[in-house]
């Protein structure tokens, strides 16, 4: 299963085509716009999630609310490019039009400068527009996907914050993904100690009021995932390393770890490694979790906890100094619409960053033309690793 998304920020839509999702997957435009949804939640969103209410079109590869084997093509349009018509033509403008919104003085943190440099720009605007975490809308409708197709064979997702802006959340570490996801609904800041909720609203409005901006640490867990998935064999078929590369590809995130992570580095091995136990019609499994999950890069049939280091929103509403493109002068970075925070959201995309991963990786490895195919080579799967 592979995918690919294309769009900008402010162009007529984002589209996504997914590739090897097995045939007769029951799907349907809801069930990835609860997704979206989801995304556009959690406080200290800002302006562009009042205009935008994503809704997701799917124009190839679902019949009759079945997938069909084909390409699944997704569309999402943006409601913003009514305003931004002539900024975002394909066709050639004249230079009048060219100028508007032109960016010239690139924003420290962003991925204006070096996309500039790399592509010979003379406008930053051509890379703000896909390098925005506008493209995350597209990550989290393949996600969608790939969450359905996971629930459909018993695996479930959640994610929660851990660590807002600095200040870490206390949560049981026993907590489930069900149960997680259980807490954290209808909870607009993504953590389980529904205590801090009046603390943390307040430290974001102070902090926008600052015009500064917040980062993270979140959670993902994945619960009944088969063990054995992943590989020892080559370093670019180990499934923890897939999902690390997966987390920090969504849009400022800056470092990943699984279980107690950098802790482990820390404490004596016999205080990390997972004691191994073995019971009547469970089979094996650990007397703890501290890895996360992963051995040699290959799942061991407990939970999988990987949690993801989100950095500030670079956009600041007290800019940093820049360079001006063309004169070489110092001048302050513009600005553009930014959020104080858009942790929650982040946690969204990272969960479904993690299950596209996962349903690669499980469609890679059991034969996948067909969700009947996929479910009895799964199921027979797990007789066997229980009987092992």
């Amino acid at each position: 299963m592979r995918y690919f998304t294309a769009g900008e920020s402010h162009g007529s839509s984002l589209t996504a085509i997914i590739e090897g999702v097995p045939a007769g997957l029951e799907l349907t435009a809801e069930d990835i716009n609860i997704e979206l949804k989801r995304r556009q939640g959690g406080y200290g969103r800002g302006q562009r999630m009042q205009i935008e209410s994503d809704q997701v079109q799917i124009t190839s590869g679902v019949r009759h609310g079945r997938t069909l084997g084909s390409p699944l093509t997704l569309v999402v349009e943006n409601k913003d490019f009514k305003n931004w018509q002539q900024v975002m033509a394909s066709e050639p403008m004249d230079e009048s039009v060219k100028s508007q919104r032109r960016l010239t003085k690139p924003r420290p943190g962003h991925a204006d400068l070096v996309g500039g440099l790399k592509y010979d720009f003379d406008d930053l605007r051509n890379v703000l527009e896909r390098s925005s975490a506008r493209e995350t809308t597209m990550r989290v409708a393949v996600g969608a996907v790939a969450k359905k197709l996971l629930s459909e064979l018993d695996i479930e997702l959640a994610n929660h914050i851990v660590n807002f802006g600095g200040k870490e959340i206390d949560f049981s570490d026993d907590l489930t993904a069900e149960q997680i996801s259980q807490k954290v609904r209808g909870n607009d800041l993504s953590i389980v100690d529904e205590s801090r909720i009046d603390e943390i609203h307040a430290f974001i409005d102070q902090t926008k009021e600052a015009g500064d901006t917040l980062g993270g640490i979140v959670e993902v867990r994945a619960h009944n995932l088969p063990a054995s998935l992943g590989s020892y064999v080559h370093h670019d078929r180990k499934l923890d390393s897939k999902i690390a590369g997966a987390v920090v590809s969504i849009n400022a995130f800056k470092g990943v770890e699984f279980g107690m992570g950098f802790q482990a580095g820390k404490c004596y091995g016999s205080q990390v490694m997972d004691e191994i136990v073995w019971s009547e019609g469970i089979g094996y499994s650990r007397s703890s979790n501290h890895l996360g999950g992963f051995e040699g890069g290959m799942t061991n049939g407990e939970d999988i906890i990987v949690r993801g280091v989100m950095k500030p929103i670079p956009t600041l509403y007290k800019p940093l100094l820049s360079v001006d493109i063309e004169s070489h002068e110092l001048h302050k970075a513009s600005v553009e619409r930014s959020d104080p925070t858009a942790l929650p959201a982040a946690g969204v995309v990272m969960e479904n960053v993690v299950a596209t991963v996962l349903a690669q990786e499980i469609c890679e490895k059991f034969s996948s033309d067909t969700m009947a195919e996929l479910k009895e080579a799964v199921e027979k799967y797990r007789r066997r690793i229980k009987e092992y």
